[in-house]
């Protein structure tokens, strides 16, 4: 299978995760069994999520702070993701370290949105339109309505490359200078734009992923990659519910 067929802009997914394979385990990956292990995941991320946001009681819990759970969660959850992208055997273990650290982190991050619009429910919202767009995408993918062609894969993966230097340029910019890339936080029209493109990305990026999986299934992958690809749509679909949750917060800041 050559390089270009294997790409993805999803780094875990990367074409040197599937160049040593032990073909010798009994079993091999099925689809069934990566959606289980990612529902799995999701579950466990948003236990956690969910008990962080309701600590913070929508900024009415004055005796919790969320930083250090988000803080946590980002270094728990960076290393998890390390260690999954260079042993994917230990995927069945750092898949859900990660989604119970990611958990945390995204709880918090959602609880201090939410505390900026007391009166607009933004993270169900958010989360509603994250698993909308998460169906969408795989109807579409399943019945063709958007085929993953090599150019698609080269113009997503392209362009997710870009907004990732535009991130990290803007985040030094901010570390030194005091001020990052402005539409990219700008509630202006601009800014909506750029987060609507962002999300569009994203959800993009979701094809790939399920092209990817389908191609590993198919070449009979070993079973530890049923939880490897459930990491991988878990760090897709984390960008894609804070982009999304970006998204809903400028809209609001507008009215």
């Amino acid at each position: 299978m050559s390089a270009g067929t294997m790409r993805s802009s999803n780094p875990v997914l990367g074409e040197d995760v599937f160049r040593n394979f032990n073909y010798a385990d009994s079993t091999s990956m099925t689809a069934t069994g990566m959606v289980v292990k990612t529902a799995i995941a999701i579950l466990l991320a948003l236990l956690t999520a969910g008990w962080t946001y309701i600590q913070f009681d929508g900024g009415q819990n004055v005796n919790f702070n969320p930083t250090p759970y988000m803080i946590g969660g980002v270094i728990v959850g960076l290393i998890a993701s390390l260690v999954t992208m260079f042993k994917p055997q230990l995927a069945g273990i750092t898949t859900p370290v990660y989604a119970l650290a990611e958990g945390f982190f995204l709880g918090g991050i959602s609880a201090i949105v939410q505390m900026q619009f007391p009166k607009v429910p933004i993270v169900f919202q958010a989360a509603f339109l994250t698993f909308a767009v998460l169906a969408v995408m795989l109807v579409c993918y399943r019945t063709g309505l958007i085929k993953v062609t090599q150019k698609l894969r080269m113009a997503v993966v392209a362009c997710t490359g870009a907004i990732c230097l535009l991130y990290v340029v803007s985040m030094l910019m901010r570390m030194f200078t005091g001020s990052g890339i402005g539409f990219i936080h700008s509630a202006g029209p601009l800014g909506i734009a750029f987060s609507v493109f962002v999300v569009g990305l994203a959800a993009f990026n979701l094809l790939l992923d399920f092209d990817l999986v389908d191609r590993l299934v198919a070449q009979r992958a070993p079973k530890y990659m049923e939880w490897y690809a459930a990491f991988a749509l878990m760090v897709t679909l984390v960008w894609l519910y804070i982009e999304v949750l970006r998204l809903l917060s400028k809209l609001q800041s507008r009215d």
